[in-house]
């Protein structure tokens, strides 16, 4: 079985159920598990904004001109000749669309299964464990790990008081322009005892306006840029600080304000949404006995 990977969580997610050696070719974003570091890279990024800003306006100008934000390498594919390629049709903006791989593989002599992943909450990544495994013929093995990650989050969830007053949480995907987090954010937000009030489970992450956030009022904020590391994500601190709307906040004032790794945990829908799903338990129930050890966070 030979596999290829254009998605970071699909990678993850196949290195998860113990089928890293399949692997022959990954996307350029894929970093996750180390040993996965030589293989062919088989994307790139057509944008090169350095700022958060930068970065929003050339996406926007990409997608209005109906380009991809990626370009894929179609002649290092054929040649590495996959049986099974990992992809996904959830968004545009963070790795090679379905319809482009289903394109590019069009034309190979031998045609290639193309599994598509598009999990909008925690429990469909659940059952992508299961999907990705029954496509490299690892169906056992995908079971057990999907058992054994579920039974992590449920034991975080008896962590949770459900009669405690639940506290509002601004969980910022971006930081200029902000972006609120939708997709399974909201739900695990919900699941570990906060409200999110400006995004439902399932919903794509969305923009919204200064007063928007100041009207819900939110007793903790999370920075978790998409796609941005732990000192990325920080950089971020001193764009927000430029708003008029950032002091006006009562988790700023209170100092209730969290800066997390995306890259690593809640920006990709892998298995490590779970030990970000048990880190927000840990903060939001007080509960540190349910951290994550390493987990990459700073507290503002």
């Amino acid at each position: 079985m030979r596999v290829v990977s254009l998605l970071p969580s699909a990678t993850e997610t196949l290195c998860h159920i113990g089928g890293e050696s399949l692997l022959v070719g990954r996307s350029h974003e894929c970093d996750h598990p180390a040993g996965i570091a030589e293989l062919p890279v088989l994307t790139s990024q057509r944008t090169h904004g350095t700022t958060s800003l930068e970065i929003d306006q050339e996406v926007r100008d990409t997608l209005d001109t109906q380009n991809s934000l990626y370009r894929l390498d179609v002649e290092l594919l054929e040649e590495l000749k996959p049986d099974v390629i990992l992809t996904q049709d959830l968004c545009d903006v963070c790795s090679i669309d379905l319809e482009a791989v289903r394109a590019a593989a069009a034309g190979f002599e031998k045609a290639p299964r193309i599994v598509n992943l598009d999990p909008k909450t925690i429990f469909d990544v659940f059952d992508d464990l299961l999907k990705v495994g029954e496509a490299v013929d690892m169906k056992s093995r995908s079971e057990d790990a999907m058992v054994a990650l579920r039974a992590r989050y449920w034991e975080a969830v008896d962590f949770v008081n459900p009669y405690a007053s639940q506290e509002e949480i601004l969980f910022l995907e971006w930081a200029d322009p902000a972006f609120v987090g939708g997709h399974w954010t909201p739900g695990l937000i919900e699941a570990a005892g906060g409200r999110h009030s400006l995004n439902t489970e399932g919903k794509p992450s969305r923009q919204v306006a200064p007063e928007d956030l100041i009207e819900v009022l939110p007793d903790r904020v999370i920075v978790c840029p998409c796609g941005f590391d732990l000192e990325r994500a920080a950089a971020e601190i001193e764009v927000l600080e430029r708003t008029s709307w950032w002091p006006l906040l009562p988790a700023v004032q209170e100092g209730k304000v969290a800066i997390v790794d995306g890259s690593a945990m809640f920006n990709r829908p892998g298995p490590r949404l779970v030990d970000a799903f048990r880190w927000l338990v840990a903060w939001l129930q007080d509960r540190p006995e349910v951290m994550p050890e390493d987990f990459p966070v700073r507290h503002l």
